[in-house]
């Protein structure tokens, strides 16, 4: 029960950090979309790399890539996982620099609904009665979300079905959570490197020195709150960590509304109101499982 708080925990601060990140990608509206995620990827690994240095992991380090090289299964879903969260990252990254935010939280109101698909099809976890009145209630949330911007949302299903699978992977692949993310960067950093170097537009760090900073604080930003989600996905049930991931699109849209002023009606208020009553059900049907559990246990 202690590594499952410590689990919620990590997950909750995770999921905070995602939340608030829109906040830091606006302030980079000179760079082009692409360019953040290439800058993501080759700051997040050198940061990684100086991680396992001052944490003193080294030794640790090289054995498990040496272990994660011997096995072709392991290999192959760390660069599943690289992949899925790139195209995750992209998508993320494009949607609020187009001055959509509230779409972006969309996409991660949606992926708690994909996460309860998966965990249930594939890791066979039961499902509670309360947690399918609460899926049954985030579900019509996010249709009545689909059907009032009339068209398929396609960016928000490409984040939530990304971030769902690269989840799974890292819940099933046996190795640390900051090996896995420093493989993860490492399997795209080429890719990401040429693209800087040979065909951005502005050329590799040529902006002005505050865009530099915050190009490099992109990687402390990118890699914290994924060695969180890692270590949380390891020590929690999938469903319960899909539902603290309604943290971070509240957040977003909590930004969007305030801070940004996009455009916000009555029936996305209801909307989301469907999928805040699905939280409230579900929270409460783990406290009273949790409470019923520690009864027993006495």
């Amino acid at each position: 029960m202690n590594e499952q708080k410590k689990g919620v925990l990590l997950g909750f601060i995770a999921y905070v950090f995602w939340g608030i990140i829109p906040i830091y990608w606006k302030l980079l509206p000179t760079v082009d979309p692409l360019d953040i995620l290439c800058y993501r990827i080759v700051w997040s690994f050198l940061f990684m790399i100086v991680y396992i240095l001052v944490t003193k992991r080294w030794s640790l380090f090289l054995a498990e890539v040496k272990t994660v090289l011997k096995d072709k299964k392991k290999l192959v879903a760390i660069i599943c996982a690289a992949v899925l969260i790139s195209i995750n990252w992209f998508t993320f990254i494009y949607t609020v620099s187009q001055g959509h935010v509230t779409q972006a939280s969309l996409g991660y109101y949606m992926n708690p609904l994909v996460n309860v698909l998966l965990a249930t099809l594939i890791l066979k976890e039961k499902l509670s009665r309360s947690g399918m009145i609460a899926c049954a209630l985030a579900l019509a949330g996010v249709i009545l979300l689909t059907i009032q911007t009339g068209e398929i949302p396609l960016a928000p299903l490409i984040m939530a079905v990304t971030f769902s699978f690269y989840g799974l992977i890292k819940k099933g692949v046996t190795v640390s959570s900051y090996t896995g993310l420093t493989i993860e960067t490492f399997v795209i950093l080429p890719v990401a490197l040429i693209y800087l170097v040979f065909f951005s537009r502005q050329g590799f760090m040529n902006y002005e020195a505050s865009t530099n900073l915050l190009l490099m604080g992109a990687g402390v930003v990118t890699a914290i709150p994924l060695l969180l989600f890692a270590q949380a996905a390891k020590q929690i049930s999938y469903i319960i960590l899909g539902f603290i991931q309604y943290v971070g699109p509240t957040l977003m849209l909590i930004s969007a509304l305030f801070l940004y002023h996009e455009p916000y009606s009555a029936d996305q208020f209801i909307a989301f109101g469907f999928i805040w009553a699905g939280i409230a059900v579900f929270t409460y049907g783990n406290i009273y499982t949790y409470r019923k559990e520690k009864r027993f246990a006495k």
